[in-house]
């Protein structure tokens, strides 16, 4: 077996940031779009590491664990938003949400 280099990092990055833009652009439940957002930033996290990693330098990684953490926060204020939303218009679709009027 070969040992696995930078390009494959970088290959398996791209196809999980291609799979969560597909399901931005193509889905259109909130909470499905929310999760491939969350893809997305993780495929982002993978490239710094996998950089850091092959550069034989901690700063990525160290941006990686702020960056964890501030997603963090972000899901729970974001599914605080979306439970809110949903109590309030009793759907999750994109479509049927129209106005952020209350």
């Amino acid at each position: 077996m070969g040992t696995v280099t930078l390009g494959h990092y970088l290959v398996l990055s791209g196809l999980l940031f291609a799979i969560g833009l597909a399901g931005v652009i193509i889905r259109r439940d909130l909470l499905i779009m929310y999760m491939c957002l969350e893809i997305m930033l993780n495929a982002a996290n993978l490239s710094l590491v996998a950089f850091s990693r092959f550069s034989q330098q901690i700063r990525g990684q160290v941006l990686v664990f702020f960056v964890i953490t501030v997603a963090a926060v972000e899901v729970a204020v974001g599914l605080a938003l979306l439970v809110s939303l949903y109590r309030m218009k009793r759907t999750t679709k994109a479509e049927e949400i129209t106005a952020l009027k209350f």
